[in-house]
């Protein structure tokens, strides 16, 4: 059995990964995402699974969140409010389906080391977006007709990649992708942002599914569970204190979280 295989069938604590899940998810909620960013170093350096397992257990449990994220938001934005917007929609999806089966597919055929590496460099990504980019406001549109229609698809593909590669749900770049090139209103641009990632979570899902790696999920079943569920209370906790902690002193603080977790994630062997 290989040190991959051996790792990813080790028993692991489960009120850890429901604790764990919890905080990862109160974090994500206090900035109006699921989490999942943080998740993955947790999932590699303290649960000790392989890149590419972590991917996609990560992928799992963002989709669980992602489901009933739709839902918890109905009562602040309404689904109709979200159909009316189904052009913006189906623009980004128009590229993020296939960024997602394509970075899923290059994750599948990529070594762990290398895996690991490409992890980090997105995590550092991250945080440098939730620096700069996470509290975007409603502006002019930056453009406009076939432009802003083109500008969608390769965001939108560039979007799904880094999706797949990490299993997240991609909110922390969509939502200002949404605000910033079509003038979405913030809370409206987090609706959308799951509306788009929960299709396009799928599509790298059912690309996971083909590689053997996938059985990761069949392996860890309680695991998975345990951790999604405290990633949903997680998230819904952090949703209620959002706004207690004010952005400016939060942000910084998870972005350096995310560095530091990439520089473990980078060195992991």
């Amino acid at each position: 059995m290989t040190q991959e295989a051996t790792a990813s069938t080790t028993p692991r604590n489960m009120p850890a990964a429901f604790g764990g899940g919890a905080i990862i998810g109160a974090l994500g909620g206090l900035i109006g995402l699921g989490g999942a960013e943080f998740r993955l170093p947790l999932l590699i350096g303290i649960f000790n699974f392989a890149a590419l397992e972590a991917v996609i257990l990560n992928k799992a449990m963002s989709l669980v969140v992602v489901a009933t994220a739709l839902p918890f938001r109905a009562q602040t934005v309404p689904f109709a409010d979200v159909a009316a917007h189904w052009p913006v929609i189906l623009n980004l999806l128009a590229g993020s389906l296939l960024g997602a089966w394509f970075g899923a597919g290059w994750a599948t055929r990529l070594k762990s080391e290398t895996l690991y590496k490409v992890i980090a460099l997105l995590l550092v990504v991250i945080a440098v977006v939730l620096l700069f980019g996470h509290d975007a406001t409603t502006s002019q549109v930056l453009v406009t007709g076939t432009a802003q229609l083109v500008a969608g698809i390769i965001a939108g593909f560039i979007i799904g990649i880094v999706a797949s590669l990490l299993g997240v749900a991609g909110g922390e770049l969509l939502i200002p992708t949404l605000v910033l090139l079509f003038g979405a209103d913030i809370k409206l641009a987090g609706s959308l942002s799951l509306a788009v990632s929960l299709p396009t979570m799928l599509v790298g899902f059912t690309r996971y599914s083909r590689d053997q790696s996938f059985s990761v999920i069949g392996r860890n079943k309680k695991f998975l569970l345990i951790m999604a569920a405290g990633s949903i209370i997680g998230t819904f906790i952090g949703g209620q204190l959002l706004g207690l902690v004010p952005s400016y002193a939060l942000l910084p603080a998870l972005a350096l979280i995310l560095v530091i977790s990439a520089v473990k994630v980078w060195r992991h062997k």
